[in-house]
This record gives C-alpha cells, structure tokens and sequence, in this order.
C-alpha cells in the first residue's frame, strides 16, 4: 500500500504518471475504464420480497403458524386470528428494521461531492466527481466537497473540516510538506484530503491518488457492508428459550395424548385436548407482549429525545456493559471556547474588563485577540469564520474588546495569512501616527519571533523557560494554546514578508482553548458507573486533550487503574497482548475507523455487552457492530444516523442513562411475563398431565384451556409490560449478557408455584368429585382461572410485597385482573355462555372454596418474597 503523505509532491506526481497540470483528457478516458467510476459499490441487495419472506424462519414463528392451522381446524378461528396477527406483525416490524439498515450506504453515497474541477490539458474543468480518476490535479476552495482522497500540491490557508472522517474538533490547517511517520493517524497526515471531507477556507490543489471504494471513505463502506449486526441479548434468550419450550410441550402433549389413549379415553377428546394444550402452552403471546411492552418503551423515550429505531435496542440497553462514545459533539458540545487567558504577568481568565486597559499588557493581549483574526458578523450578528478565530473574538468581545469597535480606532493596512510552514499570522493596523502589527499562532513559533515580552513595567528579556512551562502545563490540561504577540511601527514596512514583518516581536501572552464538555454529562457518567457501565472513550483527537476531558467528566480516575491508548500504540499491539488490555483502557485518542470496530469486537469476545455513540462515518462500522449503536440526532452524519438502533434527538449524553432505565425496566416486566406465563402454563399441563396418574378424569375441555389462554394470559400479561421501574433498577449492575432468562430464581419459582397451582387445581377436583359434587369440573376450571389472576398480582415486583408497591399503582394491571375475573364468573353464571363452555353455576359455598383455595398462591409467593428480603438482609 502506497503511503502517500509521505512523499515529495514530485514522487507522487511522478508514481501516478501525471504532471501538475494535470492529465490529458484521452489519458482520463482511459483511466475512467481501467479504475471505474469514482463511486461506493454496494453489494447486491436482497429484494424487498425476500427480505420480508426471511422473516417467518425462525422456528417459534413456525411453531406459531401450525397452532394458527390447528386452532382454525378445530374452529377456534378467534385464535386462528390472534396467532397470525402476531406474526404478521412481528415479520413487518423486522422487515422496516432490515430496510432501513440497508439505507445506511446511500447516505455514504449522499457525502461524494456531486461536481468536481479538475485540470484536464491544463485547464481547469468542472466534471461530474464519479469522473475523477486517480491522477488528476483536483482544485479545492471553500465550499468544496473533497471529490477523492488527494496529495496536496499547494496550499493556500487551506483549511478542511474532517470530524466526520477523524473526529477532530476543528478544521484541519493544510500543507505540502511530506511527512516522515509512516503510520500516522488521519487527523494528523495534513498534506492529505480526503473524499467526503469539505473546505472551508483557503485554496488549494492536489493530485487524486485514490478513487471510488479504494478512498478512505470507500475503506469505511467496505467495513459497513462486511460487518453483520448482532442479534440483541433478548432476541437470543428469546429464540433459544422458544424452541427448547416449544419442543418440550410438544413432547408433554404427545405423552399425555398417548396416556389417555391408554385409559380408553375417546381418541378425538384425548386429540383435541393434546391439541388444545399445546396451542394454550406454548407461549404465543410471548411475541406480541415483547413487542407492545418494546413499543410503549420506545414511545415512553420519544418522549425523552431518544428515537428507537430497532424497538430490541430499548431492551439491550439494560444489559449494556460498556458505552464506547465519541468524543467532539457527543460528550463535548462541538464548539471551541477560550478557556484560559495568561498575560506575561498574570492570569487574565477571571479578570474584570474594567482592569483591561488599552495600553496595558492585558489591554495589549485582548487587542490582539480581537484583530488578529478573519472571523467576523454576519447580517444576523452571528459569528462566522474558523471555529478557533470565532472563540477569540467572543472572548475578546466579553471582556470588552470587540473588533468591530476597536475596527475605527485601529484601522486595517494589511495582512499576512496563516502559513502551515510559519504556523502563524499577522495582521497590521494603523494607530494614531504609526503602525501596529499582531501576531498569532503556535506557542513555540509566535515565541522564536519575539525578542522581549510585556510585562506592567514596560517591556523584559523574554522569559523562555517559564513561558514554556506554562505552555505544557495548558497543553497537559487538554487546551489548544495560541501564542500572541505584537510590534511597533513608526511606518508602513515597505517590505511585507514574514522575515521582515514577524521578526523582533513582543510576546504578549498565551490563550487556551477547549471544546468544552457538555454541561450535563459528567452527571451521566457518574449514574453510568452507579449503574455497573463502564463509559470508554474512542476519539479521533490529540491524547492530551481526551486525556483532560476524561479526566474532568470521570471517564479516566486516579485511583481505579484504568489507562490510555493511543491508535498508534493499538496498530502495533498483537491481538493477545490487546485483549488482555482492553478491560483496563478507558481513553483511546487518534484512532482509525476500523481500530473503533476491533475495541468493540475485543470487548465483545470478552463477553461484554457493548453501546457506541457517535456522530460521524467513521462511527458508522462499529455503530453497526455494537450490541447497540447510538447516533447523535442533531450533529450526526444521516451515515451513523441509518446504521444505529437508537438515535438522540438532543445529542444530550445524559439521555443515555434514562434509556438504560427504561432499558432495565423493560426487561423486568419480560421477566414477569415469562414468569407468569411458564408458571400458569405449566399449571395446566402438570393439572392435564397428573389427572389421570392420579385416576382422575381429565380435568378441562379444549375450550376450557383454550379461554384460559385467551383471557387470563393475554390481558394480564400485556399489563404487566407497563409496571413501573422498581426502586433499585438503576442501582444494580448490568445483567451478564450470557445469564439465563431463569436467572435468579425464576426458573425455580416457574417449578415450584407451577406444582402449586397444578396441586391446588387437582386437590379441588379430587375433593368435589369425592364428595359427589356435579361442579366439579366447573370449580376445577375457575379454580385454575383464579389463581392466576392471584398469581399476577403478587409477581408485579421480585422482592417487594404487592402492598408495599401499591395496589393501585399499575391500574392497567388491576384493570386487567378484574375484567379477566369478571370474564370468568360470566362463563359461569351468564345461561348463554355456560351452554357454550358447558359449566354450571357455582353456588356461594363452592365460590367461596373456589377463591380461598386460589388465594394460597398468591399467600405463598407473598412468603417466598419475605424470605428473599430477609435474605437480602443478612447478607447487607
């Protein structure tokens, strides 16, 4: 691979066989059909059909569509319907998400430059930018989108913005002079430009060296279209779970089928009762309430300036490990402010404007702010220039030094501009009856041009050492540092080159500057780390300046061994050595695109369940490789935007930590819904499949089972989605991402409650039909019914009793337990319905029994939560 930046503008153009006049627009031709069009390739995109198709593969989805078939057979077309809805839903929902993950490289497309000029036979020509073909000279001036990763042959104050690219903060000074480092970071090759990035400012000319995908940005669609998004943590304890229950129910059907047969029960009772059992057991709701309770969470975060795309990432959040975040614009706000003034002889960052007098070395200091500089008002009185230029100018401006004003008093006479090889600028302004002239730029070049410095008393040999002591210190304090300096003039230098002009100055002092964080995150980092997240930042910028910001937002501590790793460092480490060390870094400064995927894949292999954020293109591989990808709303690239599953419309941090909320909160009340569902459904089976071991006869009709399922599954278990949070949801650590849906406890609870409720059911029947009772299949029947509703009131919180959380306080919930009763005793009482599902009316002593008996479950899982907090006790 060519390392352009770091040849002679004379190698490059002689390695690509071009001139800087450019080509020859025959030899253009020719190279247009040899390298092809300058554009990203896609692969080949599965059609919309079969993406849709795609969706009903997954194995409970399958399962689904049979019991659809079975339930229309048996002529329960109500669940025929419910069934096919559901997984009619659940295919169009992961069919938008499919569609718009595949948007993602037409936003890429959108960030060519649609024009280009180029020198063809040594004239400048505007051709379309998919035209332009390694070796042409390409010319660039402000508003120009860079049409092809180009080797600067001249550059004129040329300035490009690259954050998109590299996550710098502020437009990128160009030059021509090759580098000598080989293996140097984006940000820092300054006599390259590549496609995508935008100019804005200066002028200047540069060779194409690579077109179409073999670009920087063409790198990046490649990594985009090779990296396969991952299935979320309760997508694959959700499949897993589905097939191993659907298989399992299938079994307990087979046998309790064949059982009856065997007690010279009538095939087509004991068929449909198989068939009955298994449409009942297996889980149909399970997809729909995942997807109600993810929708309701993602309009509930709307609602909070976060827009789910993926509704599975509102749940992923909850088991998130690591928040890999980008720097500029995601935990700072994308905006340079001058944070520290030193004069010669003190700090002026606090100071009053009244004590900034005009000839004082302060007064000198701010003046030189103010007119050193080409950022001025547009009509609308908004600042408009290079970011650095802007932020000294409103600082000038708050202390009372505003150009516009001092514009009178010191009129303009000329200027030299910024040089990438002098690293400074001066400008020279009329004073009275001489000439003044500033100058600004790098601390050590502003410093090798001054002869004195200023200080209260007048003018002092300049003091070398301590100013580069300060110098390092605002350096290790993560600010860019401006030197300042100034000279007088009696007349007009009739020779206005930067040896004569910027020669003899008087050092004035040193400004420094910041993107600040964003005011709000250090308090989202804090609850990030309450909540068992560890927050790492990946950032394109200078590893001081990560460096201070981690350290001032808590991303980096003293005491806790976490480090800093540069891309350089990361380039050169073996893949062992790397693992070993991903755990312990917290700060990763001037990384490459593909070095953010190979973090995010390494905390991966470690089993760590990861979120990025970010903003840019060169966010968008490792958005797409995350466990969840979050994209900034307001300053993100429509590239990050389509690749991510959440995206925050305030570009606010903090938003994060109230999605990781609802994220844990989410995953709560699935866990109470599985709890609730496996424990009543395995209820039914132990009641259906231990009837006749006991020499009981099968206890419920198909229609019975079926109308269980229907009433006291469905609408308590959707209520269930809108519990609230419980009070320690964000004091926890994330869940493991390899636990178990039955972690702590529920798995045991679904055996031992589920035996209860089977007990209980079978206890009835056996003691109505020992005493003659003609209702006995009737009690049996809203026996079961009821201590479900008792079983989902008492499941509402894991450890908490229902009258510490509040009877009232989910009243979709105690709505939902009501209608579902009130459903029950119509069946039993209405004449019209009790012909239909054949019970009888009960009378109040067997009611009585009927509810008493179903209240031991919600007795008993009252208990089992007081000897968890007792527990939970000992061990505080």
């Amino acid at each position: 691979m060519t390392v352009w930046h770091r040849k002679t503008v004379a190698e490059a153009v002689a390695a690509l066989h071009s001139s800087p006049t450019g080509l020859a627009a025959a030899e253009a031709e020719q190279r247009l059909a040899e390298n092809g069009r300058n554009e990203l390739q896609e692969q080949p995109r599965q059609s919309p059909f079969t993406m849709f198709l795609a969706q009903f593969r997954d194995f409970m989805i399958v399962v689904l569509i049979v019991a659809a078939v079975i339930a229309g057979i048996m002529g329960e077309w109500t669940d025929t319907v419910v069934i096919m809805a559901i997984v009619l839903l659940n295919a169009v929902l992961g069919f938008v998400q499919e569609y718009r993950a595949e948007r993602a490289m037409e936003g890429l497309r959108q960030m060519a430059a649609p024009t280009a000029t180029v020198l063809r036979d040594g004239e400048p020509v505007p051709v379309p930018a998919a035209l332009v073909v390694p070796g042409d000279v390409v010319l660039l001036e402000a508003g120009n989108v860079v049409p092809a990763d180009v080797r600067l042959i001249e550059a004129i104050r040329l300035t490009v913005e690259e954050a998109s690219l590299t996550g710098e903060s502020v437009p990128v000074q160009k030059q021509t002079t090759p580098l000598a480092e080989e293996n140097l970071p984006l940000g820092d090759r300054r006599n390259m430009c590549y496609k995508g990035t935008t100019v804005t400012g200066g002028r200047g000319r540069g060779i194409a060296v690579a077109t179409g995908m073999a670009t920087e940005l063409g790198r990046i669609a490649a990594l985009l279209q090779a990296e396969e998004g991952l299935k979320t943590p309760l997508q694959r304890r959700l499949a897993a779970f589905g097939r191993k229950l659907s298989v399992a129910i299938l079994a307990v059907c087979a046998v309790i089928f064949v059982t009856g047969l065997v007690r010279g029960e009538p095939p087509l009772l004991m068929f449909l009762t198989a068939v009955a059992l298994a449409v009942a057991a297996i889980p149909e709701a399970l997809p729909a309430v995942v997807t109600i309770a993810l929708a309701l969470g993602a309009a509930r975060l709307v609602r909070k300036n976060a827009l789910v795309k993926k509704l599975p990432a509102v749940e992923t959040l909850g088991s998130v490990t690591h928040i890999c975040s980008d720097k500029t614009g995601t935990l700072t706000q994308n905006r340079m402010t001058v944070e520290r003034i030193v004069a010669v002889d003190g700090d002026l960052s606090g100071g009053e404007p009244s004590g900034f007098g005009a000839d004082t070395p302060a007064g000198l200091l701010l003046t030189a702010m103010a007119l050193c500089i080409d950022a001025t008002r547009d009509p609308e009185g908004r600042l408009v220039g290079d970011p650095t230029e802007t932020a000294l100018h409103a600082a000038a401006a708050a202390r009372g030094y505003v150009k516009e004003a001092l514009a009178g008093e010191l009129r303009f006479l000329a200027e030299l501009p910024f040089d990438a090889d002098r690293r400074c600028m001066t400008t020279i302004h009329r004073r009275g009856d001489g000439v003044v002239s500033f100058t600004k730029g790098a601390p050590e070049s502003v410093l090798e041009r001054c002869s004195r410095m200023l200080i209260a008393g007048g003018e002092a040999a300049v003091a070398r050492a301590r100013l580069a002591a300060v110098h390092e210190q605002m350096s290790r304090d993560g600010l860019r540092v401006i030197g300042l300096a100034m000279r007088h003039w009696e007349t007009l230098p009739t020779e206005l080159t930067p040896d004569r002009v910027e020669a003899e100055l008087t050092f004035l002092g040193l400004v420094g500057m910041v993107d600040p964080p964003r005011a709000e995150v250090e308090e989202a980092i804090r609850l990030c780390r309450q909540a068992g997240i560890i927050p790492v930042m990946i950032t394109g910028d200078h590893p001081l300046t990560a460096v201070a910001i981690a350290r001032r937002l808590g991303i980096l501590l003293a005491d806790d061994g976490s480090g800093v790793m540069t891309g350089a460092t990361l380039a050169e480490l073996p893949l062992a050595a790397f693992d070993a060390e991903v755990e312990r870094i917290r700060v990763y400064a001037r990384v490459a695109p593909e070095q953010k995927l190979k973090i995010v894949r390494a905390l991966q292999d470690r089993g760590d369940f990861v979120a990025m954020t970010g903003d840019g293109v060169n966010d968008a591989p490792a958005l797409k490789r995350a466990d969840i990808g979050i994209a900034m709303g307001m300053t993100g690239t429509d590239v990050a935007k389509e690749t991510a599953h959440l995206i925050l419309l305030d570009d606010n941090f903090a938003t994060i930590v109230r999605a990781v909320r609802e994220g844990r909160r989410i995953f709560d009340n699935i866990r109470k819904f599985i709890k609730y569902l496996l424990t009543t459904n395995s209820g039914e089976v132990i009641t259906i499949a231990c009837a006749p071991l006991l020499g009981l006869p099968i206890p419920l009709l198909p229609i019975h089972i079926l109308w269980i399922n229907l009433m006291t599954d469905a609408l308590p278990a959707l209520a269930l989605s809108v519990e609230p949070a419980e009070g320690d949801v964000m004091a926890r650590p994330p869940r493991p991402p390899r636990e178990s849906v039955f972690a702590h406890g529920l798995g045991l609870h679904v055996v031992w409650v589920g035996t209860l409720i089977g007990a209980l059911v079978l206890a009835v029947q056996a003691w109505s039909l020992h005493r003659g009772d003609v209702h006995w299949q009737t009690m049996t029947f809203t026996v079961l019914c009821f201590t479900q509703l008792f079983h989902v009131l008492a499941i509402r919180s894991e450890r908490q009793s229902l009258f510490t959380v509040g009877v009232g306080s989910n009243k979709p919930l105690l709505g939902a337990v009501l209608i579902a009763a009130c459903l029950q005793l119509a069946v039993v009482y209405v004449p019209f319905l009790t012909r239909v599902f054949r019970t009888e009316p009960l009378e109040a002593r067997e009611l009585a029994v009927v509810v008493g008996v179903s209240a031991l479950v919600f007795v008993a899982v009252e208990l089992e939560k007081l000897v968890k907090r007792r527990f939970v006790a000992e061990c505080a």
